[in-house]
């Protein structure tokens, strides 16, 4: 995640819903529970941890049996130590307290009970980076932990799953990606190893996604409990020969035994916080509710196209249509390299204003920039007395157009339909349009001669882009 460029937005479900979600995670409620029966005969170690004499009747308060109950207590706890539901007040006694913080669950605001989950999941993660526990004690050397002869490097274990959970943030929240539903592990370990630009991946790179896999199954099963993820885990029996590697899956019931995980929404937001804590730019669907129509034009400039509409309509939402409208067609002003794109996000946000927004539109009809787009939106809701553009305002509008679904798509296949269906309606388009003032002109003029497929009408793009260079003085 180290791009500077923002991520797509994430649609959060609201605080009030999430801090539920929250409170009815197996960790988080099985910690409240433990602060709760805490007391003064309670003792802990030199870590924090409960002495092991006291595990038992905390699996018990918890309803936990079997060979884990020991296991899954000593965890609950030691997340009720790290977030502050319990506090040690005597380390030589080793002694506990209730912490403050145990309130926030029952009186404090959604935001309250968010911060200690997050508190909660910060704890998770840094067990979930650190190896098997028999095989730490195997490596204990004089006291301390000898991590050459572990092969274990905490600081790369942890970036690594750092990485995973930002690929599965991103697939989650990418508008080409499966949105909420479940990725199957082997393609998250394969996005960690296997290289962009790799065809078939050579033997050696699939045993480190296989090894990666594996290492992901047991990761993912400790951090379902935090609501974190919902996760399937691989299929034991897969892995039931050691000495075999199990075979490469041939259908989606297949691939589903090879381990199966998805975000949660409230995983979402966990990682969300993570991201904005680390400097990553990762905007929220509602951002920008409460900024200016030029925060709105701009933010939303570099969002997927569903995304921008849901960030508008949250706009919208808060404002009065007509004021609305005013204030977008000002910001949709200029003549700098974002502008075009920016009247586009307008004129688009303008379809979602009903008929109140007329007299903003009639307003700017004698606008160099902006009346084109008023007669467009005019036109489309059936208004009367619409004046007809001139020419020289429809080829200007044709350009501001195209330089703005290049700045939004890039050579794309839609942009490539546009501009074949510009050259065939209008015979004589590229005479004209060289001569339009219009900064973008040129810039979208070669890249009409790079995408159009016929290579006549190529050259004549090509031509006109050099006549309105030369007009620029460029």
């Amino acid at each position: 995640m180290s791009d500077s460029s923002p991520l797509p937005p994430v649609r959060l479900h609201p605080e009030a819903e999430l801090a539920r979600d929250a409170l009815s995670t197996p960790l988080l409620s099985r910690a409240a529970r433990l602060a709760r029966w805490a007391g003064p005969e309670t003792r802990v170690d030199a870590g924090g941890g409960l002495v092991e004499e006291q595990l038992p009747a905390a699996a018990e308060t918890l309803g936990l049996t079997g060979d884990d109950a020991a296991a899954c207590a000593s965890e609950a706890w030691r997340v009720a130590v790290d977030t502050g539901l319990v506090e040690i007040v005597d380390e030589e006694e080793g002694t506990v307290v209730t912490g403050d913080d145990l309130a926030l669950l029952t009186g404090g605001s959604p935001h309250d009970v968010l911060a200690v989950w997050l508190g909660a999941l910060e704890t998770v993660l840094a067990d979930a980076s650190v190896p098997d526990l028999d095989d730490l004690v195997e490596a204990v050397d004089e006291g301390g932990i000898d991590f050459s002869s572990l092969d274990w490097d905490p600081e790369a274990e942890a970036q690594f799953l750092d990485g995973v959970l930002a690929n599965l943030y991103l697939l989650t929240v990418s508008e080409d990606g499966p949105g909420g539903g479940p990725v199957p592990l082997p393609a998250l370990a394969a996005s960690m190893i296997v290289p962009s630009d790799m065809g078939e991946p050579t033997n050696d790179v699939l045993e480190q996604v296989s090894d990666a896999m594996m290492r992901l199954d047991d990761q993912f099963r400790m951090l379902a409990p935090v609501g974190l993820v919902e996760f399937q885990p691989v299929d034991e029996a897969l892995m039931a020969d050691a000495d075999e590697e199990p075979a490469a899956p041939v259908d989606d019931t297949d691939v589903s035994r090879y381990g199966m995980v998805r975000l949660t929404p409230l995983g979402l937001y966990g990682l969300r916080a993570r991201l904005l804590e680390a400097g990553v730019e990762a905007p929220a669907v509602g951002d920008l509710a409460d900024k200016g129509a030029d925060a709105l034009l701009d933010g939303t400039s570099v969002f997927p196209p569903t995304a921008a509409q849901a960030e508008t309509e949250q706009w919208l939402a808060r404002r009065e249509p007509l004021a609305a409208a005013r204030e977008l067609l000002a910001a949709a002003r200029g003549s700098d390299e974002g502008a075009p794109l920016r009247r586009l996000r307008c004129q688009q946000a303008l379809s979602l204003v009903g008929a109140e927004a007329e007299p903003a539109l009639r307003e700017v009809l004698d606008d160099a920039e902006l009346g084109g787009l008023a007669r467009v939106w005019l036109t489309e809701h059936g208004a009367p007395d619409v004046p007809a553009p001139s020419e020289a305002m429809v080829f200007w509008l044709t350009i501001d157009t195209v330089a703005a679904q290049l700045a939004a798509e890039g050579n794309s296949d839609e942009l490539r339909g546009l501009v074949e269906g510009l050259a065939q309606q209008h015979g004589g388009f590229f005479a004209a349009a060289w001569r339009v003032e219009h900064p973008a002109t040129a810039d979208v003029l070669e890249a009409m001669g790079r995408l159009h497929p016929d290579k006549r009408v190529a050259k004549e793009a090509r031509k006109a882009a050099f006549k309105a260079r030369s007009q620029q003085g460029g």
